[in-house]
């Protein structure tokens, strides 16, 4: 089997990127629909404006879902304005809205997200909503954005849990590239995962161990340090380059099992990932010295190490049972694998990290 690496045309980062956005769109065209959430441009709108100073700009708000019908309603105006470029800016659903709006009209586009909570930024791939907010499906894009620019400065004014979210996204990105691999499974990049991708995977998981805590600490501040600035691209391209190259795994299809309980609903997506990616660990019979690893940063940061740090309070194991087999769906990640894996394994799994995270075994 072939080996595939896939990635965003260009990626551009740091502290007051937005003013310079001009300099870097401008190779993709001039006239520019932003499709913009109302919080990204209430805080950095005009800062994203000066930046494009002699461009012909449209802002359009996003309509607060990934749906056909929103992406339907903001190709007509991209239609109608003619043009040259989408520019996504705010956080996932914008951006991918953005990014199938850009597909479907054929025009490149540029992403520009305002958080750093998850690795979509630079993926090629939408998740696609009913009006209603229920997941309908995920458009595979033939190509990751065509640029991809993150204001750190930005990015620090965002709550902290934000970022601390977006690490525990890319945490799993290690294990799951690692995962896959062994079991010789093609990741979305459409081949099996390449040095590099295992490279890139490898060192997200050693940027977030060093840096992770001290990036938070700094962002609760709404400071940008060398770490702030090292946990972003982890959290951004090291993790997006990892997932979609290196492939997927447990991690995530354990988290998708997660959202059959309510419960776990008011919790964002990498916080999930976090206490998923112990499970993972654990189902694979890894060596306690890397699963502890694990477990003190997660502790460290402020990310889910029990159940009931994902509102899980007392579960039944027919619970839990729901949990896993949504887990173990047929096409689901988990079976990438490098040995087979049932509802039951993952439900004992789920039970053991979960006391390892209330400190019951040592």
């Amino acid at each position: 089997m072939v080996k595939a690496l896939i990635s965003p045309g260009k990626y551009v980062q740091g502290a007051g990127a937005l003013k310079e956005a001009g300099k870097f769109i401008g190779p993709l065209g001039k006239n520019v629909l932003i499709l913009t959430s109302k919080s990204a441009w209430r805080t950095a709108g005009a800062t994203l404006e000066s930046g494009l100073a002699g461009f012909k700009v449209k802002v359009e708000h996003f309509g607060g879902e990934c749906s056909k019908p929103e992406i339907e309603r903001v190709k007509k105006i991209a239609q109608d304005v003619g043009a040259e470029v989408i520019v996504g800016f705010g956080g996932g659903k914008t951006l991918d809205t953005a990014k199938a709006v850009a597909y479907y009209l054929g025009l490149p586009v540029a992403i520009l997200p305002s958080i750093a909570a998850t690795d979509a930024p630079c993926s090629a791939l939408s998740v696609i909503y009913t009006p209603e907010g229920v997941f309908e499906e995920y458009l595979v894009l033939p190509q990751n954005p065509n640029l991809v620019l993150v204001d750190t400065g930005l990015i620090a004014q965002a709550p902290a849990r934000f970022l601390v979210s977006g690490m525990g996204d890319a945490l799993a990105t290690k294990f799951e590239a690692e995962a896959s691999s062994a079991a010789n499974k093609e990741a979305l990049a459409g081949g099996t995962p390449t040095t590099t991708a295992l490279a890139l995977a490898d060192l997200c998981y050693r940027t977030l161990v060093e840096y992770g805590y001290a990036a938070k600490l700094a962002v609760e501040k709404n400071a940008v340090t060398p770490a702030v600035e090292k946990v972003v691209e982890a959290n951004t391209l090291l993790s997006g380059l990892g997932f979609e190259s290196g492939g997927l795994a447990a991690a995530h299809a354990i988290h998708n099992g997660f959202t059959a309980l309510e419960a776990t609903h008011h919790y964002y997506h990498g916080e999930k990932v976090a206490f998923s990616t112990l499970v993972q660990l654990v189902l694979e019979g890894q060596p306690m010295e890397k699963i502890y690893e694990v477990l003190e940063f997660c502790q460290a940061v402020g990310l889910p190490t029990t159940l009931a740090e994902l509102g899980i309070e007392n579960p039944t194991r027919e619970d839990l049972m729901k949990v896993a087999q949504a887990a173990t769906a047929p096409n689901e990640t988990i079976h990438n694998e490098p040995f087979p894996v049932t509802a039951e394994m993952v439900v004992d799994a789920i039970l053991a990290a979960d006391a390892l995270g209330q400190g019951e075994v040592s």
